[in-house]
């Protein structure tokens, strides 16, 4: 069975218009970046929105849906070993190679890129696609975010800090702008949980403005502090190939690891969309907390690029899957 809708949602992931509007705000922060008196107050406004962000996302996180696949530990396990063992091992050895190769200037972002969680809505969207194990990809997407909020400023700290790259008092920040906000919006889930569901609309419009803003905000100090005179486009399309060449890897490991441990084959879709992604929504607005501006916007380069190139071909893979006569849609 191969519903339109199915279709439909794979051709929307396909082309991300919302990248699109992310890479507007690189354009016009390279043209007309925040400075002196505007740019502080920009970065008190992404301050408060970066908190706005977690609370969302702390308030929107259904408990139930988690806990339903919570059981099947073996699958959280090894999803949560790829996210955040394999990939800062690849990650680490990309950012090591010849200048030649991968060009300095971004082996931080690169780094970054594999310290983040798994991506929510797209590892879910493409299990549903692919009708494998919808409600193992939900539990496995939501405990990667939320172990990410601790587990990446640990893994920055720890794989970045002895070149500077973070500050160090990012431990606390990271409790006031990040688990404060989130545990908030959990606490308060009892009693605005039903009216979040409700204008899910108007939060997703709050979430991703707030993500635009953090953007520009990131990419203005960038620019500001000369970031396009340290990279040309070589070195972009050397980063391209670098992405192409990490998710490859990344995608051959989780399915040939998902096939040697005897995981059913609903269970294998849902651990190579979850084990292979990593999550832009939360990724901008943690380098907006862990960077100073000047390095924000340069260290989210490797995951915006990163982020385009999963959906596309996660996409394909999907669409193979969903062509496959003998998956029946899993959801529990």
């Amino acid at each position: 069975m191969k519903p339109k809708a199915s279709g439909g949602l794979l051709g929307r992931l396909k082309v991300d218009k919302y990248l699109l509007l992310i890479i507007a705000m690189v354009v016009v922060a390279s043209f007309l970046p925040a400075r002196g008196e505007v740019g502080i107050w920009f970065g008190w406004a992404t301050k408060v929105a970066i908190g706005l962000v977690f609370f969302l996302h702390g308030a929107r996180l259904s408990r139930e849906a988690v806990i339903r696949g919570l059981t099947h530990w073996r699958l959280h396990l090894l999803v949560l070993a790829m996210t955040f063992a394999l990939f800062p091992v690849l990650c680490l050895g990309l950012a090591a190679l010849p200048a030649w190769i991968t060009p300095p200037a971004l082996a931080g972002g690169i780094v970054f890129l594999g310290c983040l969680p798994s991506t929510i809505q797209s590892s879910i969207g493409f299990t549903v696609i692919a009708r494998g194990n919808v409600a193992a990809a939900v539990a496995a997407a939501s405990a990667s975010n939320l172990l990410g909020i601790v587990l990446t400023p640990v893994l920055v700290g720890a794989l970045m800090h002895a070149n500077g790259a973070i500050s160090a008092n990012s431990a606390w920040t990271i409790v006031l702008q990040l688990l404060a906000p989130f545990l908030a919006g959990q606490v308060l889930r009892r009693w605005i949980g039903r009216w979040v569901s409700a204008h899910a609309k108007l939060v997703q419009v709050v979430d991703r403005g707030s993500i635009l803003l953090v953007v520009y905000t990131a990419f203005s100090g960038a620019v500001v502090g000369g970031v396009w005179s340290r990279i040309g486009a070589l070195d972009l399309a050397r980063l391209l190939v670098l992405c192409v060449v990490l998710l490859g890897a990344v995608l051959t490991a989780t399915f040939f690891t998902a096939r040697a441990l005897g995981f059913a084959k609903p269970d294998e879709i849902a651990i190579l969309f979850c084990g292979s992604k990593k999550s832009l929504a939360s990724g901008v607005p943690m380098a907006g907390v862990l960077f100073p501006a000047a390095t924000a916007g340069l260290v989210l380069l490797p995951l915006m690029l990163f982020h385009q190139i999963q959906l596309m071909a996660c996409a394909v893979i999907a669409q193979h899957y969903a062509k496959r006569a003998d998956l029946e849609p899993v959801s529990g």
